[in-house]
């Protein structure tokens, strides 16, 4: 038991050093990360989307032949 309170203080105690060091973003890095989020997701849907679409002609054309 006393293990797990051991770790469960330890586990606070860095959660709250983490805290103490970080800061809030102000308006331009969080409009900077917003569209670096955005951008990333929208590569890797149209990514997805190339490959769905390929995937489809493929099997389609296999199954003509």
């Amino acid at each position: 038991m006393s293990d797990l309170m051991f770790r469960l203080k330890t586990f606070v105690s860095e959660c709250i050093r983490v805290f103490k060091i970080t800061k809030k973003p102000s308006g331009k890095e969080f409009k900077a990360i917003v569209k670096i989020s955005a951008i990333g997701i929208a590569i890797i849907g149209i990514i997805g989307f190339l490959i769905f679409t390929l995937w489809k002609l493929v099997w389609n054309a296999a199954g003509k032949i």
